[in-house]
């Protein structure tokens, strides 16, 4: 009895390890998409000829937590994700990277310039977040 007890419970949280989701972060779909948002933010701070598209970030922002909500995640999940200081390093850290692998310096603000009409011109995720004054 107690071997077919020890089956069942194996089964049931082995079936339930395969309904598990994964971290947000593990989420291509989210996480590049606030480290897209993220960019622009970046782009539009440093660059004084280029603005955000305030509007359609607010919805990119939106959208994407509705995209969350519709894969199974909670409001606090979402929330866990978006406020954990780890979580925020970790997207500086990957956002520091996209910039620098796209010829952006600290102390050249045209560089920020540079890169964000190259996503402008694109029509990139980034892009469509930012517009030339």
């Amino acid at each position: 009895m107690r071997m077919l007890t020890m089956a069942a419970v194996m089964t049931v949280l082995l079936g339930a390890a395969a309904f598990a989701k994964p971290a947000l972060r593990d989420v291509p779909e989210i996480d590049n998409g606030l480290l897209y948002i993220a960019l622009a933010d970046e782009i539009r701070k440093n660059c004084p000829s280029i603005s955000a598209r305030l509007l359609k970030a607010f919805v990119a922002m939106q959208a994407l937590e509705g995209r969350a909500k519709d894969m199974g995640y909670s409001a606090e999940e979402i929330r866990a994700y978006t406020g954990s200081e780890e979580e925020k390093a970790r997207m500086r850290a990957r956002g520091a990277a996209y910039l620098r692998a796209h010829g952006v310096t600290g102390d050249d603000p045209q560089s920020y310039c540079t890169l964000g009409r190259a996503e402008i011109e694109k029509s990139s995720q980034i892009g469509t977040l930012l517009k030339a004054k």
